[in-house]
């Protein structure tokens, strides 16, 4: 199987059609058609259903564009990583990253590397803690954060300096928001928005016994959708501050938990992994910064 023929299986993904995949990736028609039958072949499985004006993925052709797309991802990778080996001023960094206002001291110590080394390109993906780890695992990326304690017997870690701290999002005319916080007797009966990892772990040690009389209306992975329900009435969310915007503008509000709760940022590689020369600056960078 090689990467070229899964290029042209993923543009053919992409695009749903042969000819504006064959134009995308400059090969002729015939050679595409080809390249995939003898994929098809290889595998032993139909992976398109083809119709008159497009092309549709069978279960199997999703399965392997799951697989292709990590698989190119990692060539790709791969060959930055060489090409970087000589380069002194450059190279390429992979993240992965959760939801946090912290993510703003990883930023600023990439503009203060990227001035160093103009070359420097920065890759980011984002999701929670399953999500990222992954991908890490996978060696997709170079680091994650998360905001779960790492497993140390996996990952090496770094702790960001400041905690998160978990809140009400509610309308700012609620009544809710005359409370200066919030208790878990307050959240009793209303629909509640907050991400799947939230709920199953920080909620549901803070609730104790009265997590079961809670009641997750809907879970998002992305804090800033999840507002957006908030704004239109649809229920109340559960999310670390500074989040979203709560500006009088936005017409919503934060108010903390009580008891309070706070979750810790972790900075995470790989206990085995070999860094690139870059990925060696930046953690030294990150350390020294920290340290301070």
């Amino acid at each position: 199987m090689e990467i070229r023929t899964l290029r042209y299986f993923l543009a053919v993904c992409r695009e749903e059609n042969m000819t504006r995949a064959s134009e995308h990736l400059h090969v002729s028609q015939p050679t595409l058609s080809k390249a995939l039958k003898s994929l098809e072949d290889e595998l032993g499985k139909k992976l398109f259903v083809r119709h008159s004006f497009s092309i549709a993925l069978t279960e199997e052709g999703a399965l392997l564009r799951d697989r292709a797309e990590d698989l190119i991802t990692m060539a790709d990778k791969i060959e930055h990583e060489f090409l970087s080996l000589d380069d002194i001023t450059g190279g390429d960094l992979y993240f992965g990253l959760a939801e946090s206002y912290q993510i703003r001291h990883l930023a600023r110590e990439l503009r203060s590397l990227k001035e160093v080394y103009p070359g420097l390109k920065y890759h980011i993906t984002s999701g929670d803690t399953e999500q990222v780890t992954e991908k890490l695992d996978k060696g997709l990326l170079d680091f994650a954060v998360i905001c779960d304690a790492p497993n140390k017997k996996k990952y090496d870690s770094i702790q960001f300096p400041e905690n998160d701290i978990w809140g009400l999002i509610l309308p700012a005319d609620a009544p809710l928001a005359s409370k200066p916080s919030i208790k878990v007797e307050d959240l009793m009966g209303l629909p509640l928005f907050t991400s799947a990892q939230g709920w199953e772990g920080d909620i549901k040690e803070w609730a104790g016994e009265r997590f079961n009389d809670l009641h997750l209306e809907g879970s998002f992975r992305l804090a800033y959708n999840a507002s957006m329900f908030v704004r239109e009435g649809l229920g109340y969310q559960l999310s670390f501050k500074d989040l979203v915007n709560v500006s009088p503008e936005s017409g919503l509000t934060f108010r903390p938990l009580e008891p309070e709760l706070k979750v810790n940022l972790y900075l995470i590689w790989n206990r085995y992994q070999t860094f690139t020369p870059m990925a060696e600056r930046f953690l030294s960078q990150i350390r020294r910064s920290f340290a301070k």
